[in-house]
């Protein structure tokens, strides 16, 4: 997932995975394993808020209800969704 943020921060945009800001809150907030109560509080709630927040979503990967659920959000706030890097306009900085 980084592999593919680092492209498109090359590409002229600013990617944000929601991993990157949940799994630093999970640990603050006293997480002690995958799926405990602090851990559901947290992980998929930031990804919900930061679709609120983003121009475009990027759907990588393998099976994941999280994700989904994610693109789910975009396409019903009219956002885009791609599923390739090849599919996103490098940006004019």
């Amino acid at each position: 997932m980084n592999e593919v943020a680092l492209e498109v921060f090359r590409m002229g945009h600013l990617p944000i995975t929601g991993e990157a800001i949940a799994l630093s809150l999970i640990e603050v907030a006293g997480s002690q394993t995958f799926g405990d109560a602090v851990w559901n509080e947290i992980f998929h709630p930031v990804g919900r808020r930061l679709v609120e927040c983003v121009d475009a979503v990027l759907r990588i990967g393998g099976p994941s209800i999280g994700a989904d659920e994610m693109v789910s959000l975009a396409r019903s706030a009219g956002k885009p969704v791609y599923l390739s890097t090849t599919e996103i306009d490098s940006a004019t900085i």
